[in-house]
């Protein structure tokens, strides 16, 4: 699933093609708006909101998408619209032609309303109205839970997934099932996750070490069975969620199937497993 930099990247550049423009091609391939027109109206702006979209439409509608896993929007120049299965959303004026594939969610709803689509999300760790002091309160009032867990609940803080979870926790020496409560620093680890996607948000790519070289992009996410980058150590991997009720086998394993959502990787050495988590 996309983070939070992907979505604020995603954003800017619907709002560079789209914004200012009326509409000439408004096309929902999704039954609930398939007879929508939205055509002649401007697009006013394009909002990030966590890992959602927002597209605000004169008149008071905004369209709200979400990417989920595998969606994406692709701009090009204005032209004949896609035929391709996956595009559920296509939005185009007299110079632009931006098309949404596989988006997870589609809908469109009045502006003043759309609290109704992302009013339950905490804090956006891009939002220019950022507060971190509900964000570290937020992620701290459920000090049983596991920190791997908090970081990637949006109603806790926005726009955190897999890759940031597991390079914040890294680099902040935190074992992914630490207790929220033992973590010493959690207004650190808040600071720490907006700096990260605050210098990531306007590129391609979640660089976390500074290092762009293939392979030396992240510290442990993606690099299971490899050396660590900082002591050598070999990365694990597993899944990790409520579901999971603690490590399980994967916790000790190496590679593991950890295939689902939920992934997360760690170095056993610098992150080292607390009392608390251990079997």
């Amino acid at each position: 699933m996309p983070e939070g930099d992907t979505i604020f990247l995603a954003a800017r550049r619907l709002r560079d093609a789209l914004a200012g423009r009326p509409l000439t091609l408004s096309d929902f391939r999704v039954p609930r708006y398939a007879t929508l027109d939205l055509r002649g109206r401007a697009v006013d702006d394009v909002v990030p909101r966590g890992k959602h979209l927002l597209a605000r439409i004169e008149g008071g509608l905004t369209v709200h998408t979400h990417l989920k896993m595998d969606g994406e929007w692709r701009i090009r120049p204005a032209g004949a619209p896609p035929r391709d299965h996956r595009v559920r959303l296509v939005l185009a004026n007299a110079e632009w032609m931006a098309a949404g594939y596989s988006l997870g969610t589609v809908e469109v709803l009045p502006t003043g309303e759309e609290d109704r689509a992302v009013g339950g999300l905490g804090p956006d760790l891009l939002a220019p109205d950022w507060d971190a002091a509900e964000a570290v309160r937020r992620l701290t009032r459920d000090p049983g839970r596991a920190v791997g867990e908090a970081l990637l609940d949006q109603t806790l803080l926005a726009g955190i997934g897999n890759v940031y979870k597991s390079e914040i926790l890294f680099l902040r020496g935190v074992h992914p099932w630490t207790p929220v409560g033992a973590v010493r620093d959690p207004d650190g680890m808040v600071d720490l996750a907006r700096r990260l996607l605050d210098a990531n948000k306007l590129r391609h790519g979640h660089v976390t070490t500074g290092d762009l070289r293939p392979g030396r992009r992240n510290w442990v996410y993606g690099r299971a069975g490899r050396p660590c980058l900082r002591c050598g150590t070999r990365i694990r991997r597993a899944d990790q969620g409520r579901a999971d009720q603690g490590r399980g086998d994967q916790g000790r394993g190496d590679q593991g199937p950890a295939s689902g959502e939920r992934v997360t990787f760690w170095c056993p050495r610098c992150q080292p497993e607390p009392r608390s988590a251990r079997a």
